[in-house]
């Protein structure tokens, strides 16, 4: 059931049919200043964007002190061990929490967090820690995202579809799923499309097909990698532009 929280019900109904724009860069992206998610995020606001989805708490900290629009916030922690990354602890959702984020997003597919369990069983522990806050849930498929909506996530999206095992070859969204998706449990949660979405025509096609916003990153904010997908394809697919997208950003 869709949260009656006053509160957070107006943060959540000011997205419909808009979009979210995903401001990240990591330290060893090729466009990376230490003011640069700021930039993304005013350029966001600027161009009409409803909400920010941001990394980390002090990139979710610098965008939230000059761009007053909802945060969707996360904290990606990588390890060699497991391809958990997003918000993968209940310290790390503290942490996106206390840096301002209205709405944390984790993983909640079935892989396996690097410290051993499902990652989908933190959803429950961090809604006990932080009631205040909205949870938005990453999923890959559509028996993960039915077990988000019966755990109580606020919002739903495929996020993780391509970066799972199972679906890692994947390069398009595959529509037919989150339709249905959103025609079985969108009177019970949020059903917000994110990932590879390239075009507003794409974007069109989501709300269309029952989406109650877009989240849009790497197209918009990722120029180096836009400039890699077309290398990539006018190369004849020799070098392909998602190892980069999907690389650990990992400092040695």
């Amino acid at each position: 059931m869709k949260t009656q929280d006053p509160k957070k019900r107006a943060i959540l109904e000011s997205f419909k049919n808009g979009l979210i724009v995903s401001c990240q860069v990591q330290w060893d992206d090729p466009i990376y200043t230490d003011d640069m998610v700021v930039k993304m995020a005013e350029g966001a606001r600027w161009a009409g964007a409803v909400g920010i989805r941001a990394n980390s708490p002090e990139q979710i900290r610098a965008i939230k002190e000059k761009v007053d629009l909802p945060m969707i916030g996360l904290y990606k922690i990588w390890h060699d061990d497991t391809d958990v990354f997003i918000t993968p602890t209940l310290e790390a959702a503290r942490e996106v929490w206390e840096a301002g984020a209205e709405i944390i997003a984790l993983d909640c597919t079935d892989q396996i967090t690097h410290e051993g369990r499902p990652a989908w069983e933190l959803l429950s522990i961090v809604k006990k820690e932080i009631p205040e806050a909205m949870i938005f849930a990453d999923v890959s498929n559509y028996n993960e995202a039915k077990r988000a909506v019966e755990l109580g996530a606020d919002i739903v999206g495929p996020t993780l579809y391509g970066y799972t095992k199972e679906t890692a070859s994947i390069e398009y969204p595959d529509l037919r799923e989150f339709a249905r998706m959103c025609r079985d449990m969108g009177d019970e949660a949020y059903f917000v499309m994110e990932g590879h979405i390239y075009s507003p025509e794409d974007a069109i096609k989501c709300l269309y097909l029952g989406a109650h916003s877009v989240v849009v990153g790497s197209a918009i904010t990722r120029p180096h990698l836009t400039a890699k997908r077309f290398v990539d394809l006018m190369s004849g697919y020799q070098n392909n532009w998602r190892d980069a997208e999907k690389s650990k950003h990992q400092k040695k």
